[in-house]
């Protein structure tokens, strides 16, 4: 992306997606998944600042987060259960619901349970996010 914006209002969408029936391999591979969210947040049109994944070993799940100057992308998968929880919070102009989308169409779920959070200061409360 481009250069880092230098003003966010503390205002922003904060996505939580809980998705199941995912192919197992699409959960352990932890380079896989550190790409799949930075292109993500990329597609979100958010400012990648820096990244750190963990691999839990041969068939484990992936824990990982992409820090974002528009506040963060999280991760945490389990491939036994088919299962990956993805946290997005974004501010300013970035697009979170494209990030979540990415991500859905990467690995497939066979269902979502989403629960979006609007998150701002009092004070923000009447800007439109």
């Amino acid at each position: 992306m481009s250069a880092v914006p230098g003003v966010h209002l503390p205002a922003g969408t904060h996505l939580l997606a809980d998705m199941s029936g995912i192919a197992a391999e699409l959960l352990a591979d932890c380079v896989r998944i550190e790409q799949l969210l930075r292109a993500a947040a990329d597609g979100a049109r958010a400012h990648v600042l820096h990244s750190h994944f963990h691999g839990f070993g041969e068939g484990q799940g992936v824990t990982g987060v992409v820090l974002l100057a528009e506040s963060h992308i999280s991760i945490h998968t389990w491939p036994e259960y088919g299962f990956a929880a993805a946290d997005i919070f974004m501010c300013g102009t970035a697009q979170p619901e494209l990030a979540l989308a990415i991500i859905e169409n990467a690995l497939q779920p066979d269902s979502t349970k989403l629960s979006t959070i609007r998150r701002a200061p009092p004070s923000s409360a009447s800007q439109t996010v």
